[in-house]
């Protein structure tokens, strides 16, 4: 096959998009603006870079960000397939080091023969058959572009990440090993008392807060709200949330702790570790005064501040088919946060699905998405019949499959039914439409900068 495709946007979506259509036999043109172009949340050049936090969720399949994975390795995923070699310890989460991971993903995509990497930034559609996966920071240019093709605006919210301490400056006589709902001790915990964590709350509230523009304006996305803006929404919130205690046990008092802040390892030496849940807007005072009161971070080492970003996305429903094409130019397909999707694996997998229908299209076969009863195709149909007057972006839960037949009280019992159900359809799916796995013959994944 010779057919020259065009992938825009250079992403975890632009990239497994760019990949399986090279490995189906089409020239792919792979098109990323940075680090020509550079944005307010990306810090090197990399393919694939990780920008909010190095965890791409849990591999549980009772979970509904387990079972997509399931999916997604079906149809053999490249994220995955480098996740895993690429990998930090994080209890039932996959999370990976950041840099070995996107430094992975960029060589393999880079040196792949099928697939040429141009640096420039795109401003207009391509003329040619066209994956779009420029992201939520997709630029001012060709978010520009697309609402004049589409006919109207897109909607956009913003994203907060949060910050990275060094583990290093930690106070260890305080901060202790430990997971929620497991034996392993993957993450580290900051106990807090009842009257540390009402002061905690009450400083937060009166913190000075970074004034965007029209911010206060724009919807969050419920996943990643900003740590102030939970406590705005009532004094337990937090904990409840992100710094819900259940399951730990402080050594020093042999007592559950009244709230924890956990962190996260992000590097594989485990010297950088994330404020679990802690995505931010505070200016960076008020970051380093309230989060240096956390019990066992008094002198800790910000490695990163956390910081607040634009995400935009494009009112699927309105504008796109159900498979995420241009009503009128079924060549352009777009994949990635851009259409509503939320996470990096919902991203990733939507890069697959547009690819998939992206050949089906050149080959003249009709577009396809998977059975409803599959995380995959019941995102898609969320996406796609969803009222569009008020479309949010969404990310993998059960709520979006078929109920199943039977009701089953027992929740564990009922979800490994759903990820059964749902790992059976998706593969007769594939079946079916004759998608195959596509493997990689042409190149090796051996663990960069490792021996």
């Amino acid at each position: 096959m010779s057919d020259k495709v065009t992938v825009v946007g250079g992403g975890l979506a632009g990239c497994e998009a760019a990949y399986r259509l090279a490995n189906l036999g089409h020239r792919v043109n792979l098109v990323e603006m940075r680090p020509v172009c550079t944005t307010e949340a990306h810090q090197t050049g990399n393919l694939a870079e990780l920008v909010c936090t190095n965890s791409f969720k849990s591999i549980d399949p009772t979970n509904a960000h387990g079972q997509l994975k399931r999916e997604m390795r079906l149809l053999e995923s490249l994220l995955l397939r480098c996740a895993d070699k690429t990998s930090v310890p994080a209890g039932s989460a996959l999370a990976v080091d950041r840099g070995l991971f996107s430094q992975m993903m960029t060589e393999i995509v880079g040196n792949h023969p099928l697939i040429r990497v141009d640096r420039e930034e795109v401003v207009d559609l391509p003329e040619t058959a066209t994956v779009v996966a420029t992201g939520p920071l997709t630029s001012d240019g060709l978010s520009s572009n697309i609402q004049e093709v589409i006919g109207e605006e897109g909607l956009s919210f913003y994203d907060a990440i949060a910050p990275i301490v060094h583990k290093d400056s930690l106070n260890l006589d305080i901060v202790f090993e430990g997971g929620r709902y497991e034996e392993t001790g993957d993450y580290l915990n900051c106990p807090m008392s009842e009257s540390e964590y009402d002061e905690f709350i009450r400083r937060l509230l009166k913190a000075d807060v970074y004034q965007g523009p029209e911010w206060d304006a724009v919807p969050y996305f419920e996943g990643c709200l900003p740590i102030e803006v939970m406590a705005s929404r009532g004094h337990e919130t937090l904990r409840f949330g992100p710094m819900k205690p259940i399951g730990l046990t402080d050594p020093r008092t042999g007592e559950r702790p009244h709230a924890v802040v956990q962190l996260r390892r992000e590097d594989r030496i485990g010297q950088m570790w994330n404020l679990v849940g802690f995505q931010t807007r505070l200016r960076v005072k008020g970051q380093e005064e309230i989060f240096r009161g956390i019990p066992g971070l008094e002198n800790c080492e910000f490695l990163r501040w956390g910081s607040i970003h634009r995400n935009t996305y494009l009112n699927f429903p309105s504008t796109l088919t159900s498979w995420g094409s241009l009503k009128a130019r079924k060549d352009v397909i777009f994949a990635g946060q851009m259409t509503g999707v939320e996470g990096y694996t919902e991203s990733a997998a939507s890069g697959i699905l547009a690819a998939i229908n992206l050949d089906r299209l050149l080959n003249g076969k009709e577009p396809v998405v998977p059975p409803s009863t599959t995380v995959l195709g019941g995102l898609y149909r969320y996406l796609g019949g969803n009222g569009s007057s008020n479309f949010q972006p969404m990310n993998s839960n059960w709520g979006l499959v078929d109920p199943l037949k039977e009701r089953i009280r027992n929740k564990r019992q009922k979800r490994q039914m759903l990820a059964k159900r749902a790992l059976e359809d998706f593969s007769s799916w594939m079946d079916v439409e004759e998608i195959l796995a596509i493997p990689s013959d042409n190149e090796k994944l051996k663990p960069v900068g490792m021996v």
